[in-house]
């Protein structure tokens, strides 16, 4: 039995979608592989492959334990051999992939078992077995991945190996990724809802606008969403959001400082909060529906008048100051909130953009006259909800505009971010729209210079996807005393050379080995940088830090003059 024809036209040309958009970092190739695929796709199909390219995914059905022992006796090897292996290709459902049989099917036999060395039995009665259309997309999400969540054992390793025997090694290696949850696909939304504006006619804002929120993948759905009219939006239903690039360049080159609004950039989550047919919603920029996490901003929101949209920051928030972002990590955390902890870190949204008023979308308006709009509603609705609600107190209040006429006026009002617990400022074109995603132009981030340690390399682990099979997630310590303390882990900012230097360090310089990661020979110094620092009981430096890269490799400093324990004290006693 070869692999079925549907397969071969419907669940093949995903797979073949992923594989293009995995080889290729050109834009206009990306889009056009998109444009192709949904141009033939079935909706459910083309609904389910949004599912996973807009960053969702099932979760893990069966453990990557299970799935080895399967593939072992799949495959007829020993365990050690798949180690190896898995050692050199470095993605776990590449490696059962290519492991598994080319002639993978024996007929008739029991699904249980391989039948004999190097073949596959399949099964009459499996999840998932006969049927024309079993080779779409969508009916192997739906007919096959999904109940096998919570099956038993032996139903899971039936199903997966009558998958292993119907499929080729593209498909097996999609089918895996599936079934571990590990399918990432590099591609932006933005490119996604291009492609199918190109299909369709419909503009990328309304279709941007129609995949925010909470939404199931099918063909309903999809037809829905590539639907030419227009006045649809869901009651929930968040905006896309508007981002800023980083601002690389000197300030001067913006042009007259007149013509921007400067804000502070705080620490905190972006987020979205709407109020519509009597009710309220809480999005977060990561389309997570988090009304209930913050029920203090709900009962503020249930203040503003309907068919009203705020786009803003959400910040721990006492006493009027702004406090550090771990504090918020506390509450992010938990799935119960207890008044304790519910007084213990109040929160704030600093009011940043209308987005909607009067049930009107305003985003085309110029930032100066959303901004009127803004100070009039929260002068208006803002403030802390009132006392009958039972709510904990809660605060919506303008995120403040940072005074100067000049830019070196401004530069003097970035130096002091951190006082504030800001990262820097916001510079808006007061002219602007509110844009969909990162367009550049009219949103610049100017942040602060971050904080930076020489730390050593101490530990180093694989990476994912492209990175699968090279040591790039590395671990990187500071000298206390005679002994280097880990201090904070990174995996960006070195160049693809750098990173297979690195890697060729790694493997030449193991001292341990404890599963996946890798204790090296500290010898190597990287200066790393970081937005902020805070004392935690978690780490064996007694510290934490916040978004930390590497700014580069000093090749020019030998191990035994990086940084010490008392170095970063130091930075932490002088933080805010």
């Amino acid at each position: 039995m070869a692999p079925t024809e549907p397969f071969l036209t419907l669940m093949r040309a995903f797979a073949e979608l992923y594989a293009a958009l995995d080889e290729t970092t050109r834009t206009s190739e990306k889009v056009a592989a998109l444009a192709r695929y949904f141009a033939g796709a079935p909706p459910a199909d083309a609904a389910w492959a949004l599912y996973f390219l807009s960053g969702r995914k099932p979760r893990q059905v069966i453990s990557t334990r299970r799935l080895s022992e399967w593939a072992i006796a799949a495959a007829g090897i020993q365990p050690w051999l798949f180690s190896e292996c898995y050692d050199a290709v470095g993605d776990f459902a590449e490696t059962v992939g290519l492991l598994l049989p080319d002639s993978a099917i024996g007929e008739g036999s029991d699904a249980r078992a391989p039948d004999g060395a190097g073949r596959l039995s399949v099964a009459p009665g499996v999840p998932g077995a006969g049927g024309d259309s079993h080779g779409s997309l969508a009916s192997w999400i739906e007919g096959r991945l999904l109940p096998l969540q919570g099956a038993d054992e032996a139903t899971q390793r039936a199903a997966l190996l009558r998958a292993w025997a119907e499929l080729d090694g593209p498909g097996r290696f999609l089918w895996n990724k599936l079934i571990t949850g590990g399918l990432r696909v590099g591609v932006s939304q933005r490119l996604v809802t291009r492609a199918l504006a190109q299909v369709s006619g419909v503009d990328d804002a309304v279709i941007a606008h129609r995949m925010m929120g909470a939404w199931e993948p099918g063909a309903d759905w999809y037809r829905q969403l590539l639907a030419p009219e227009t006045s649809d939006a869901d009651v929930s239903q968040p905006y896309p959001f508007c981002l800023a690039h980083p601002l690389e360049a000197s300030p001067e080159s913006l042009g007259d400082p007149g013509e921007w609004q400067a804000e502070w950039k705080w620490d905190g989550i972006r987020a979205q909060l709407i109020r519509r047919s009597g009710q309220v919603f809480l999005w977060s920029r990561g389309e997570e529906l988090i009304t209930e996490r913050f029920p203090e901003l709900a009962a503020v929101g249930a203040q503003l008048p309907d068919g009203t949209v705020i786009d803003g920051e959400l910040v721990p928030y006492r006493d009027g100051l702004v406090l550090p972002f771990a504090q918020l990590q506390r509450r992010i955390g938990r799935k119960t909130l207890g008044k304790k902890l519910l007084a213990e870190v109040p929160v704030a949204l600093f009011a940043y953009d209308l987005l909607e008023h009067g049930s009107l979308d305003v985003r085309e308006l110029p930032l100066v006259e959303r901004r009127e709009r803004l100070e009039a509603l929260v002068a208006a609705h803002g403030g802390r909800p009132a006392p009958s609600s039972g709510a904990p107190p809660g605060t919506l209040l303008l995120s403040p505009i940072a005074p100067g006429a000049t830019w070196e006026a401004l530069a003097a009002q970035r130096d002091r971010s951190r006082e504030l617990s800001a990262e820097g400022l916001m510079l808006k074109r007061r002219s602007s729209p509110y844009r969909v995603g990162r367009v550049r132009g009219d949103w610049w981030k100017w942040k602060v210079e971050p904080y930076s340690v020489d730390a050593v390399l101490i530990y180093a682990q694989r990476g994912s996807g492209k990175r699968a099979s090279l040591y790039t997630d590395y671990t990187f310590g500071v000298w206390d005393g005679e002994t280097l303390v880990p201090f904070a882990k990174a995996y960006s900012g070195l160049t693809d050379a750098e990173i297979r230097q690195v890697d060729a360090f790694v493997r030449r310089n193991t001292v341990e080995q404890f599963g996946p990661v890798r204790t090296v020979k500290p010898e190597l110094v990287f200066e790393l940088a970081f937005e902020g620092i805070q004392r935690s009981s978690r780490h064996k430096s007694g510290v934490a830090v916040r978004f930390p890269r590497m700014l580069r490799w000093r090749r020019d400093k030998p191990a035994r003059e990086a940084d010490s324990i008392e170095t970063v004290r130091a930075l932490l006693d002088a933080a805010p």
